[in-house]
């Protein structure tokens, strides 16, 4: 009898505890909902668990493969299927097992990158040519400015770190499963049900903005080359910007990238040859350098256009997950983003103090145009020829953006395909391909301030996609795993980073204005 009055206790107690658990997660998620930071809807999570039931039934379906194999003698092909599941989407339209095989096939067919290829990748994109912008940032910063370019480095690092985690959720054994496949889907299940479009859209707005403004930041790095290398020719910077998009044009017939990335290497190289150059004659004028210029105070005006040109400086964020999901080995992402924007910090900071010593207020936008004439024309057109090889990459991403936004939208595009049956580009596609190397053009000639420009891109689009958006996107996704020192960090680079766009975008605007209103040039 005492047994049963202890057994009906007991479960009155532990329904209790229960319904008073389920009230407090309740409103516990009610809150947080309205805060929009909820795991995921009902939707989803339905969806995610036809994900799981799927990853189950497809490794239970390879292990009857394997044994199956195994008593035939036969080998399979291709241990890697095991990996299928990484092509799950969160909404649960994830393929079959048969499709689970098809694609783990595909996979193998197609070629993956080493974990130095990708660093190669992230070097390549962090350390090109708007390094020479620099050291114009440490004239307006000072030792901050340096700063700067070592937080900067870390900041990307980290960003690019969570952006990667996004593509990411944990299933019901705890593994991690990659569930989407680029910024833009991040982007979209972060807006997701209320408007499951916006967030790519946006994304898509600032990838277009980010690579319409490299190639303008190209044509105008060409001109001002050009015209610093022969300043006796009767040539006027506008007039060198419009023969470098002539040299351009054929860009518009181009179908990929298999041509143009032949050079890449070379242009790579180049470029660091031109870097050693420069910091070898600053090396031989070390006994000139003006250690006293480099200040402690800041250009209250002019130094939020440096963090645009330093934060510009380190944007590769919108191709990270197309790299990672490329490795051979993803477990080493982390490490390979660690070490190349050490090295990149480290070079860059050395690269921009010294350049600044060397010159120090007579320093110029771009750095080589305070060379002696005799070494400046040799670098500069190497430099040119490195700015033209480089268009083709930036201007053929924003026209794959473009033609996949507008053009091809399974559907629901608003203009027609601009390919035909056989894959031919139509007359009027190539007409607004030409169109958009024009408007680069139109806008170097109007626009002709190298660092003012780069600084407001780094402003406007950089701070976003680098600081602003993978910080939330992180805290919405992965506000169930998140420790509070993640919590900490996001919220502050989120609101680090919305206050450095600000002002930079602003100050920017300002810079430009006064450019045009007393005609500086440099």
């Amino acid at each position: 009898m005492a047994h049963l009055i202890r057994h009906k206790l007991t479960n009155k107690l532990t329904n209790a505890a229960h319904t008073v658990s389920n009230k407090s997660q309740a409103k516990v998620s009610g809150v947080f909902a309205r805060l929009g930071f909820q795991a995921a809807t009902d939707e989803e999570g339905v969806g995610f668990v036809e994900c799981d039931d799927l990853d189950y039934d497809y490794r239970q379906g390879m292990q009857m493969d394997v044994l199956q194999g195994e008593e035939e003698g036969g080998h399979m092909e291709g241990e890697g299927e095991l990996d299928g599941d990484s092509h799950y989407q969160r909404d649960g339209t994830g393929h079959g097992p048969s499709g689970l095989k098809t694609a783990g096939s595909l996979d193998e067919d197609k070629p993956q990158i080493t974990t130095w290829e990708a660093g190669w990748n992230v070097t390549n994109a962090i350390q090109g040519m708007f390094v020479l912008g620099l050291p114009y940032a440490i004239l307006h910063g000072g030792y901050l400015g340096l700063f700067l370019i070592i937080f900067a480095a870390v900041v990307c690092c980290y960003t690019g770190k969570i952006l990667i985690a996004c593509l990411y959720e944990e299933n019901e054994d705890g593994i991690k499963v990659r569930v989407r496949d680029s910024y833009v889907d991040i982007a979209n299940a972060c807006c997701a049900p209320r408007f499951p479009a916006l967030g790519g859209h946006v994304v898509n707005v600032a990838q277009i903005i980010e690579l319409v403004m490299t190639c303008i930041l190209y044509v105008v790095v060409s001109g001002n080359l050009m015209v610093n290398s022969f300043p006796g020719f009767p040539v006027s910077q506008k007039a060198w910007s419009v023969v470098a998009t002539v040299a351009l044009l054929p860009c518009a017939f181009l179908k990929n990238l298999k041509a143009v990335s032949k050079f890449s290497l070379l242009c790579t190289l180049a470029h660091f040859v031109i870097n050693v150059l420069v910091i070898a004659y600053c090396l031989s004028r070390a006994r000139d350098w003006a250690w006293d210029k480099v200040k402690f105070y800041i250009d209250v005006k002019k130094f939020p256009i440096s963090i645009g040109i330093i934060v510009f400086s380190y944007t590769s964020q919108i191709f990270l997950p197309s790299l990672e999901g490329n490795m051979q080995k993803p477990s080493e992402f982390h490490c390979m983003m660690e070490w190349t924007h050490i090295s990149a910090c480290v070079l860059k900071g050395l690269f921009a103090l010294v350049a600044y010593l060397t010159w120090a207020d007579a320093t110029k936008e771009v750095i080589t145009d305070n060379l002696p004439s005799t070494i400046r024309a040799v670098v500069n057109i190497f430099l040119v020829s490195k700015a033209l090889l480089s268009y083709p990459l930036p201007f053929f991403a924003a026209v794959e953006v473009l033609e996949k936004s507008f053009f091809q939208d399974g559907g629901r595009a608003i203009f027609p395909d601009c390919y035909g049956p056989g894959g031919q580009l139509k007359s009027w596609g190539l007409g607004l391909r030409i169109t958009l190397v024009v408007f680069t053009l139109l806008m170097a000639v109007f626009v002709p301030h190298f660092a003012l420009l780069m600084g407001l891109t780094g402003s406007l689009t950089g701070a976003g996609l680098c600081f602003l958006l993978p910080s939330l996107f992180h805290l919405k996704l992965q506000w169930r795993n998140l420790l509070w020192h993640h919590v900490f960090f996001d919220v502050a680079i989120f609101v680090i980073g919305g206050i450095c766009a600000i002002s930079g975008f602003i100050h920017s605007v300002e810079g430009l204005i006064e450019a045009y209103r007393y005609n500086i040039h440099d």
